[in-house]
């Protein structure tokens, strides 16, 4: 690896974390807020969850414009956050009460699956050679539209795959697509 290569790769973990962080504050202060009342939601809710904030992205892509004060940065930042709890619900699985959860508990689940999901970064970052840092924020939303068709395609399929990836591996996606359109919104 070139020290170019090694140079940008340790900008973008340092631009990841960044994020990272801020969302996970966000996360941490709903989880104060509303304690772990999203325990309830099916992973078919979540998908569709995400799916709501990836549209309305787009949708204010296309116009140029919003009503509502809340702008696509935060909806990003929900979709990174809703990825996490649709990993954590199914480490756990749904419940079928409201229960809620220990707060460093469900902060150190968060924490695993945003590491599982920067390592993933790391090692496409490394095949891929940050060709991210190319596309366009509305392309990004895109991916992560594809991403929630095919993972409502698996739920309709019972979540049964042939070849591919299953519905953890799209969330993880959709947590890295989102990271990488709040870096470039941030710049």
């Amino acid at each position: 690896m070139s020290t170019k290569t090694d140079s940008t790769m340790n900008e973008t973990i340092l631009e990841y974390d960044s994020i990272i962080k801020k969302c996970e504050d966000i996360f941490a202060k709903k989880m104060k807020d509303y304690g772990s009342a999203w325990r309830i939601l099916r992973i078919s809710s979540l998908t569709d969850q995400i799916f709501i904030k990836a549209q309305r992205i787009r949708s204010i892509e296309s116009k140029g414009t919003q009503k509502i004060d809340e702008g696509v940065i935060n909806e990003f930042i929900g979709i990174v956050n809703y990825s996490v709890i649709g990993l954590i619900q199914i480490d756990l699985g749904v419940s079928e009460q409201p229960e809620d959860l220990e707060f460093k508990k469900v902060m150190n689940m968060f924490n695993k699956h945003v590491l599982s999901s920067k390592d993933l970064m790391v090692n496409k970052n490394h095949d891929y050679g940050e060709a991210w840092r190319d596309m366009r924020v509305s392309s990004l939303t895109d991916l992560i539209l594809q991403k929630l068709l095919r993972v409502k395609q698996i739920e309709d399929n019972n979540g049964s795959t042939i070849i591919s990836e299953g519905i953890d591996a799209n969330y993880l996606d959709m947590l890295n697509y989102a990271v990488f359109a709040l870096i470039k919104l941030n710049k």
